[in-house]
């Protein structure tokens, strides 16, 4: 499923710890309006705020630019859907890697026994 804009700053902003406050002052955006783009109320941010989200955020510009419906050169559908999830995991820790990993192989045997939903 693909993801909005406003999904991947909230989950880019959670996973760096930082509080709504602290993202908006790292990219000069008010805290409202970080708080309207990860609502989904602000569908198409100007390029250059994108810009500076990008840089608070550690996410790559040009996948925000995708998703926000901006053509980006060189880039179709899919072609950077890794590259939000590898930016947003790529200071984890080893201990970090090895808890995820063993979640995730909880998960999926939880699925298959039937135990949740997919």
């Amino acid at each position: 499923m693909a993801r909005s804009i406003g999904a991947v700053l909230r989950l880019a902003r959670e996973l760096r710890t930082l509080s709504a406050v602290e993202a908006a002052r790292a990219a000069g955006i008010s805290a409202a309006y970080l708080s309207r783009l990860e609502n989904d109320a602000v569908k198409k941010p100007s390029p250059p705020v994108l810009h500076r989200l990008s840089e608070a955020l550690a996410v790559p510009y040009a996948e925000l630019m995708r998703l926000c419906g901006y053509a980006v050169p060189g880039v179709g559908d899919g072609v950077l859907a890794v590259s939000v999830e590898t930016a947003l995991f790529a200071d984890l820790t080893d201990d970090e890697r090895t808890e995820l990993l063993e979640y995730l192989a909880w998960y999926r045997a939880r699925r298959r026994s039937g135990r949740i939903a997919s």
